[in-house]
């Protein structure tokens, strides 16, 4: 798998000095920095450009992906084709137009940690919701702290209708492969929280999801299964815009927190979220005490942390 596209100058250091330790010796031509990070080899060229090749290119290549999207609002597919940073779906009125309407959304959460499923929820918001809704002060769950999570959640889910998916690590292992990425899997629980969701008497004026691939590329993932969503709107930071995805984000993260409090339970330990050498060494005292194989139920096995808990252990 090779994955190309021209990184912003803001993250060119970032980018630099996150690999810096795995920095090769010598460079191809016009190359300014090389690196090989386990099976993925990253090189970034004079002209801003970076490339990633490697069966696991798309878990590095997603890292600056998202940071493009976050600090720079630009959104870049898998394949490196870039939108514009008002995307064309993007209503032209202000971010809270969609709130004046019945809108259905849906967001996920869990696809940066290495413990703990993904989980996906959509949400659907009619107008005479957001009086309650916004007494509460939803918004993006990424902002709100996990114990505040764990006390409006149950309240939103009370006052609206939604749908969850929970695709545990065991199934994620299963299905996870180089045809198969990370970007994929999440279209296809998009398309099915939403399909379920559309099936519970709701009437949307707009369904919206938060973008993580432009529009084509989100069609051509789920172009291969029975029944399809039409007439998605993808909106860059959807959770503060649009009330129905910012309650899916705050219910996604709320179920994904239970998943971690049942897996905590289940060890009696403390499970750290993301990706961390903190997560990797809780996962090597797992290993010591249950065995490798244990991991495949409660990990996504192809992050890099796999292979770096693998060298530690030999």
């Amino acid at each position: 798998m090779t994955i190309v596209f021209k990184i912003s100058d803001n993250l060119k250091d970032k980018l630099i000095n996150y690999y810096m330790d795995l920095r090769k010796d010598t460079t191809p031509p016009y190359a300014v920095f090389q690196a090989v990070e386990a099976d993925t080899t990253i090189t970034l060229y004079e002209s801003g450009k970076v490339m990633f090749q490697g069966i696991s290119a798309d878990i590095d290549a997603n890292i600056w992906i998202d940071l493009e999207k976050k600090y720079n609002n630009r959104i870049i597919d898998i394949n490196g084709k870039e939108k514009d940073k008002k995307n064309k779906n993007e209503k032209k009125e202000s971010d809270y137009f969609y709130n004046n309407y019945p809108t259905m959304g849906s967001d996920e959460v869990g696809t940066g940690d290495y413990f703990g499923p993904i989980v996906v929820t959509a949400a659907y918001v009619d107008t005479t919701d957001k009086e309650y809704l916004n007494k509460l002060k939803v918004g993006d769950s990424k902002r709100i702290t996990d114990d505040r999570i764990l006390e409006i959640a149950p309240l939103i889910m009370d006052k609206i209708k939604y749908n969850t998916i929970i695709l545990n690590n065991s199934d994620y292992n299963k299905n996870y492969s180089e045809e198969i990425n990370m970007n994929k899997i999440k279209a296809i629980l998009h398309n099915k929280a939403l399909l379920s969701l559309l099936d519970k008497e709701v009437n949307p004026k707009y369904i919206v999801v938060d973008q993580f691939a432009s529009k084509n590329k989100f069609y051509e993932y789920i172009s291969d299964v029975p029944k399809i969503v039409k007439n998605i709107t993808f909106l860059t930071k959807a959770e503060d815009k649009v009330l129905s995805v910012a309650c899916a984000s705050i219910i996604a993260r709320y179920f994904f927190l239970k998943e971690m409090e049942k897996m905590e339970s289940e060890l009696s330990m403390v499970i750290p979220k993301g990706a961390s050498e903190k997560v990797d060494e809780v996962a090597e005292s797992i290993i010591k005490d249950k065995g490798f194989d244990y991991l495949s139920n409660i990990v996504k096995l192809n992050f890099k942390n796999t292979q770096k808990i693998k060298d530690r252990l030999k």
